[in-house]
């Protein structure tokens, strides 16, 4: 009777669920993955078993980008609604009554002062009519709280008009969660790398039920408000006169499986040859590594790239492009790393007392190459010309040996020699290796793009893949305001938090006031008298 029973509620339930995919879009996928998730956390009860539990972890991803997506899409259709007035406003979804927050919270009365007089008449006999408190939910560090923002209403004597102060405007439509913890579930997020089903289990830890989908809402909502912030930092970074680029493979979800996305950054950092511009980095998300990328992302901007020989990059730097050629400039610190990994081996196979054949032409490259680096660190900051200077007097000399060096120890090598292979990587591409030496503006190394990648590689043990293209999509959005507040050497939680309190009632023509680089040199003042 009980597995009679069992199976006539999964029949109910799958005939639920067909019902709603007739549905269009998103909410079928989102109606469908809940189904999935439910079933799972049936068969969680019994024996727990690693792979049933990574598979939860999959979908309940996958349905958090689904709802952010579905987020995204209803608050870009109500602002397109909202500038016509021959479109009918767009219908939300039915969304589930919103759980008192708990009584156990304090609370915190904010009173806006009513009015002095009546707006009406202008009389000041007015009378206490009553009050309307609107609830948000905010966190301090280790500390819930809701804070009460009380409207007090008054009626005039004289006229009997009605007078109350406005409603507070939330950081995001529909919202009840306070900056400071949206900035927190974002940061955690995309900064941290914390996937939304584990935030939402520690808050419940913490007695605070906030579910999955009311999590992935609000982030669908926060990447579609600061996408305005998004694009003038895109603006920004297009208008270097030198960029650094790189990518790193994301396992995006599709149909089951997972595919090899791949997150693109392009940094902007002048500080090496003393730029007055802010750095900044802009991240691009893609299914695939196909030239045509790069091609899109810097279709119209010329200047000098700093990336690896990746050939995906070739079609820049064609003379023939419409926008002009790109100038490529390539690492260093790239070609080193393929000699020391030959002496690095070596010196492991001695500390174990074994032995091993040793390469002294790897090593010896090493070391004429760590000569180029250590002249760098002696200029680096300095602007351009003084960096052009010393160069031509102290870098010059050595590059010239280098290569002199590495023909004729090529010459002398076979064809299945282990270090022949990084010669010939550096000699094939000298030119674009040497360019360094005129043009004070390029670095040796692409370390700030790779720097800038760093996290994403560290975040997929954590989160294993992204759940959509969207989703891969929306973590580039963010990182591009998280990272580029890190590289002002800006706290991106208190940032994100100051911004989401600011922008909605925030002039659009002052936008600009809100970049890192510009919120940091305004709170400077502050926090000095502070």
């Amino acid at each position: 009777m009980i597995l009679a029973e069992r199976a006539a509620r999964v029949e109910a339930e799958a005939d639920a669920a067909q019902a709603k995919a007739a549905a269009s879009g998103v909410e079928a996928m989102i109606a469908h993955l809940k189904l999935q998730i439910e079933k799972l956390r049936r068969e969680l009860y019994g024996t727990r078993s690693e792979r049933t539990a990574r598979l939860l972890d999959q979908l309940e991803m996958q349905l958090e980008d689904a709802e952010a997506a579905l987020s995204e899409d209803e608050l870009a259709a109500e602002d397109a609604a909202a500038m016509t007035a021959t479109v009918a406003s767009f219908k939300l979804r039915r969304r589930g009554g919103r759980r008192p927050f708990p009584d156990h919270l304090p609370r915190e009365r904010v009173v806006m002062p009513g009015p002095a007089a009546c707006a009406c008449c202008g009389s000041d006999r007015l009378r206490k009519l009553g009050e309307d408190i609107t609830e948000t939910l905010e966190v301090i560090p280790r500390q819930w709280k809701v804070i009460q923002t009380v409207r007090e209403k008054f009626t005039c004597r004289d006229c009997e008009a009605i007078t109350q102060p406005p409603a507070p405007f939330h950081a995001t439509p529909r919202g009840f969660l306070g900056p400071n913890l949206l900035a927190t579930i974002l940061t955690d997020k995309f900064g941290q790398h914390l996937p939304l089903n584990r935030q939402s289990d520690r808050f419940r830890r913490e007695g605070i039920d906030l579910s999955l989908s009311t999590l992935a809402d609000q982030v669908g909502v926060c990447t579609s408000v600061l996408r305005p912030l998004h694009d003038l930092i895109e603006a920004h970074v297009l208008q270097a006169e030198r960029l650094h680029g790189d990518d790193t493979t994301v396992p995006i979800l599709a149909r089951g499986k997972t595919v090899t996305g791949r997150i693109w950054t392009y940094v902007r950092d002048d500080r090496p040859f003393g730029g007055p511009a802010p750095p900044a980095a802009l991240y691009y998300a893609s299914r695939d590594r196909t030239a045509g990328h790069a091609e899109r992302h810097l279709k119209d901007w010329t200047g000098i790239l700093q990336a690896d020989a990746y050939s995906g990059y070739n079609g820049l730097y064609d003379p023939s492009r419409l926008s002009g050629a790109i100038m490529p400039a390539l690492c260093w610190a790239h070609s080193r790393r393929q000699f020391f990994e030959l002496a690095d081996i070596a010196a492991k196979a001695r500390r174990r007392n074994k032995t091993a054949a040793i390469s002294p032409i790897a090593l010896e490259a090493v070391k004429r190459i760590d000569a180029l680096f250590a002249i760098e660190r002696v200029i680096n900051g300095r602007d351009a010309a003084e960096r052009l200077r010393v160069r031509q007097e102290q870098s010059a000399p050595l590059v010239a040996d280098l290569e002199a060096w590495l023909r004729e120890e090529r010459q002398r090598l076979s064809r299945s020699a282990a270090v022949a292979q990084p010669i010939d990587y550096i000699l094939r591409r000298w030119e674009r290796f040497t360019g360094f030496l005129d043009d004070g503006r390029i670095c040796l190394s692409n370390n700030a793009a790779e720097r800038a990648l760093r996290g994403f590689a560290l975040g997929r043990k954590a989160w294993l893949f992204a759940g959509s293209e969207r989703g891969a999509d929306r973590a580039a959005a963010m990182a591009t305001l998280i990272n580029t507040a890190k590289l002002n050497d800006i706290d991106p939680q208190a940032w994100l938090a100051d911004v989401l309190a600011r922008i909605a009632g925030h002039p659009a023509r002052r936008l600009h006031e809100l970049l890192p680089w510009e919120w940091k040199r305004a709170a400077a003042p502050l926090s000095e008298a502070a």
